[in-house]
């Protein structure tokens, strides 16, 4: 009876064991997840302040670097009002004293007087947001030309030399030109501009008349001294 009993007994451990369902091993991912470490408020804050401290320091790096333009970079960058300008004086380039205007022409009507003495240089042509003196006929490109007064160097009439502050034209590489008493210039060359001299752009109908104020002898009132 015993031995039964133990046999029993035996068996009941066994068939309890087997009905055990076994147990699921947790995942890594629980289990690193269990693991981390509750971050800190304060740990937090010292985290983002070392990010911005690490953003200065590269912009910084950034900044102490070299990044000014050469010249002909400076030339393709000369914008105005969004617009790229074509042209830039020359270092000669001067105000002048003698109050140059321009007399347009329309056939036999004369149209109203432009005063192109406040400044040192006037730009010519279509784009109305840059032009100091807008164009409205097609055939005139979006900048054509440049009126520039430049302060030169040219011997008076006892051939003593002197500085005088002198009204030129120059074409900007227009499509259908500019012209100074009927012939055309060459882009890009300063031309001299005398008194009653007649100028054309495209194929405009306006003649433009370059006058001043004074007669021809008063010219030396917009010279400098004599040249050494």
């Amino acid at each position: 009876e015993k031995m039964a009993s133990r046999e029993k007994e035996r068996h009941r451990r066994r068939s309890r064991s087997r009905s055990r369902s076994p147990q699921r091993p947790r995942s890594g991912r629980r289990r690193s997840r269990e693991r981390s470490p509750v971050r800190s408020d304060q740990q937090v804050d010292d985290r983002g302040r070392k990010r911005k401290d690490e953003e200065k320091e590269s912009t910084a790096h950034i900044e102490a670097r070299d990044f000014s333009h050469s010249g002909k970079l400076l030339e393709d960058t000369n914008t105005f009002k969004g617009v790229v300008v074509k042209y830039s004086e020359p270092e000669e380039a001067r105000k002048p004293k003698r109050r140059w205007r321009l007399y347009p022409f329309k056939g036999n009507e004369q149209l109203d007087v432009l005063y192109v003495h406040r400044q040192s240089a006037y730009l010519i042509g279509r784009e109305r947001r840059v032009c100091d003196i807008p164009m409205h006929h097609p055939s005139i490109s979006k900048q054509h030309a440049a009126l520039q007064y430049r302060l030169v160097t040219q011997p008076d009439e006892d051939g003593i030399p002197r500085r005088r502050v002198k009204p030129y034209l120059i074409d900007l590489g227009s499509t259908n030109g500019s012209y100074v008493n009927n012939q055309r210039l060459d882009p890009s060359r300063y031309y001299e501009l005398k008194e009653q001299d007649m100028i054309k752009f495209g194929f405009s109908s306006r003649e433009y008349v370059i006058l001043h104020e004074g007669s021809k002898g008063e010219e030396g009132e917009d010279d400098g001294t004599a040249t050494p």
